[in-house]
């Protein structure tokens, strides 16, 4: 309680907190958002070597707006030349 009162007695500290109250969740929200993706690995131990299982095909980006993927044919001739 001697929290709430400190801030009823110096009233310019109440923006301060809202700020850093709305910060720290912001920040958590987005740690908990980053977690959640497939991109993000934690369990190392039932996946250890995870680049064995990332798609080729997709391509890794945070935003795709109207973007059509298509293989570089260089890179094919590269590839099939080393297999």
């Amino acid at each position: 309680m001697s929290f709430f009162k400190l801030l009823m007695k110096k009233k310019e500290l109440i923006p301060l907190v809202l700020f850093m109250t709305v910060a720290a969740a912001g920040a958590s929200s987005f740690a908990l958002y980053s977690l959640r993706k497939t991109d993000v690995i934690i369990d190392r131990k039932r996946n250890p070597e995870p680049w064995e299982t990332v798609d080729p095909t997709v391509p890794g980006k945070l935003i795709t707006i109207n973007q059509e993927w298509k293989p570089i044919e260089e890179l094919q001739k590269v590839r099939r030349a080393t297999r």
